[in-house]
């Protein structure tokens, strides 16, 4: 688990804040570009195992009634 007083882009240790901090678990705006950047190329991912994962077509449910049905 990353230290929370650290920046997990670049390991500097984060500036203290009252409140919320200027740029979340991030040190700058450039280590949170970078992190942001890393998601939107794929080099992250959330695991999922397959009771997770949803197929379109069974999410939706099917009338039966609709299909024969012609207004």
């Amino acid at each position: 688990m990353p230290d929370p007083s650290k920046c997990p882009i670049c390991k500097r240790e984060l500036p203290v804040h009252q409140g919320a901090p200027a740029f979340g678990p991030f040190c700058s705006a450039r280590c949170r570009s970078i992190d942001l950047g890393s998601w939107l190329d794929g080099r992250y991912s959330i695991a999922a195992t397959p009771e997770e994962t949803e197929d379109e077509d069974a999410s939706v449910p099917l009338d039966e009634d609709d299909e024969d049905s012609e207004d």
